[in-house]
């Protein structure tokens, strides 16, 4: 952005220098635009003082693991949880959507013969998520254009493993465990316990189903909204620059014996 300005100060149609400074306001603006443009490289959320940690909430919902049920081990390599976030407002041309992701799940499925008896107790470590990686970001489409900065990306992941969001030093997993399973259309509907800081929050999970190679492998999308999970989207500028409060989900779990 380039703005000229000049000291001249016109009256009763005379022009002159002002001898007097005056503030150059085409600086200031560009100090404002390079603000701006740092704050979007960790759009995820602003620094904050950390906040008391809030004490475990119980269970409300799990049901016990049905007898009989069979085990199936989460497979990391073969799994992968996406987490896909917007930025939006005025000036959201300065601030980028980020794909955050997760390959190191963890955790068992039990089964048995009837597939509404399915539970599961997964686990994500929170300090081993990923921001932007270039092939995931090319796979989730045009919102998500190639060319983010290391720095953006840096300081992405920085904020969000902060006390102020995900607090990854002292809540080093986020727990997803199955409350009870609904048949639904051609799938299930999976109602999931998730605890994030030691908070349980009750979600409701679209899940396909499927046997592969002697396995299960569990898929499905759906929104979320951070302040459902007691989350404050980050804003800056009187709202200008924000990060979108509802978020988008992609998960697809391999589980095997």
């Amino acid at each position: 952005m380039k703005i000229n300005g000049t000291g001249v100060n016109v009256m009763e149609g005379r022009s002159h220098a002002v001898s007097t400074p005056r503030p150059a306001w085409g600086s200031r603006i560009v100090l404002v635009c390079a603000l701006l443009w740092g704050l979007s490289a960790c759009q995820t959320s602003p620094p904050q003082p950390p906040a008391p940690a809030p004490a475990p909430q119980p269970s409300t919902g799990v049901q016990p693991i049905p007898a009989g049920a069979r085990e199936f081990k989460v497979s990391p390599d073969e799994s992968l949880l996406q987490i896909l976030v917007y930025r939006g407002g005025a000036m959201s041309r300065l601030g980028h959507n980020h794909v955050i992701a997760s390959h190191q799940l963890s955790g068992s499925v039990y089964m048995t013969g009837d597939p509404l008896a399915t539970r599961f107790d997964i686990s994500v470590p929170v300090n081993e998520l990923t921001v932007d990686e270039p092939a995931l970001r090319e796979a989730a489409g045009a919102d998500f254009p190639p060319a983010v900065p290391q720095s953006a990306r840096d300081g992405t992941r920085t904020n969000l493993l902060s006390p102020a969001l995900l607090d990854g030093a002292n809540y080093p997993s986020i727990r997803l465990r199955a409350t009870d399973i609904k048949a639904v259309d051609a799938g299930f509907d999976a109602g999931v316990e998730l605890t994030l800081k030691g908070t349980a929050h009750q979600l409701r999970v679209p899940v396909q189903l499927e046997r592969r190679d002697g396995g299960i492998v569990a898929r499905g999308e759906f929104p979320l909204r951070q302040s459902e999970l007691g989350l404050k989207p980050f804003s800056v500028a009187m709202g200008t620059l924000v990060v979108l409060d509802e978020m988008h989900i992609r998960f697809e779990i391999t589980a095997r014996q």
